[in-house]
């Protein structure tokens, strides 16, 4: 009997523990907001193997990045907007199967207009709404007109220092009275790295913030900091999440988890579950 009711206590627990998830979940609808994942967090798999743990983790969004094999029977195909037609649809075939939606692609770069096109392309045709890039400052007056003709957003990101996008301010002078598809891909823990706050950042670009690359990290103002579970680090998550509540932000928070990349599930859930119930007490505020 005691066996009977311990086993019981046991499966409410796990009940519970998923329970919250949806209901936190819904806070984030509420809150206008997509959370998916970089299909980098699980660079050392294939394209059909991170979809599946997207699907473990509940997530219905993924960012693909130029590089990533395939699987799914495509040998050494990968993704890139450089595939072939019939690679394009399997890549198609393969999201639909999984439920899941490509919103981003990146962090990807043209050497010319030609592939800028086909970049823009291989997004049209994947229904992609976001491009990721550091591209070239002289390419930003081109960029901007196919933005327009492809009505498909362009995110800056930005790499630590030394990369030329690794302060906000260099970011928001550049997007100055440019089109409103243009914008910033907000990759904060490269902010950290740099020795940046956050919230400063995420300020000097209000309005303009797009997407995210979401990461919490171990150390401030170190180039070699990693990944930790959001809400342990120095991201100070729950302060970003409210800062953008107030800049009415729409847009995607990519997870790119750049840790135990082997097995970093576990700590992906975690901070899911973190992140959601910091959207559930911001909804009922």
């Amino acid at each position: 009997m005691k066996k009977a009711i311990a086993t019981c206590c046991f499966i409410l627990l796990l009940v519970g523990s998923f329970q919250p998830l949806k209901a936190q979940n819904k806070a984030v609808d509420e809150l206008g907001w997509k959370v998916g994942s970089q299909a980098y967090t699980f660079r050392l798999f294939t394209l059909e193997e991170a979809l599946g743990k997207l699907n473990t983790l509940g997530l219905k969004y993924v960012e693909l990045y130029p590089g990533q094999k395939i699987g799914a029977g495509l040998g050494d195909a990968t993704t890139s907007h450089n595939a072939d037609a019939a690679t394009i649809q399997k890549i198609k075939q393969l999201l639909q199967s999984k439920g899941i939606q490509a919103v981003c692609y990146g962090v990807v770069s043209g050497s010319d207009e030609a592939e800028w096109r086909r970049i823009f392309e291989f997004a049209k045709e994947l229904g992609i709404e976001i491009i990721t890039s550091e591209p070239a400052f002289n390419q930003l007056d081109m960029i901007e007109k196919l933005c327009e003709e492809y009505k498909i957003k362009l995110a800056i990101h930005n790499h630590p220092l030394p990369s030329g996008y690794w302060h906000p301010q260099i970011i928001a002078a550049l997007l100055a009275d440019r089109s409103p598809l243009m914008g910033a891909c907000a990759d904060i823990g490269h902010w950290v790295r740099s020795g940046l706050d956050p919230i400063e950042s995420l300020q000097l670009l209000e309005g303009r913030v797009i997407s995210f690359h979401i990461k919490d990290m171990n150390q401030f103002g170190v180039r070699q900091a990693h990944d930790v579970p959001w809400g342990t680090g120095y991201s100070n998550i729950p302060a970003v999440m409210r800062e953008m509540k107030k800049q009415n932000f729409k847009g995607v928070y990519s997870i790119e988890y750049e840790h135990k990349w082997e097995n970093n599930v576990p700590e992906i859930k975690e901070s899911l579950t973190y992140f959601y119930r910091v959207a559930e007490a911001m909804v009922a505020e």
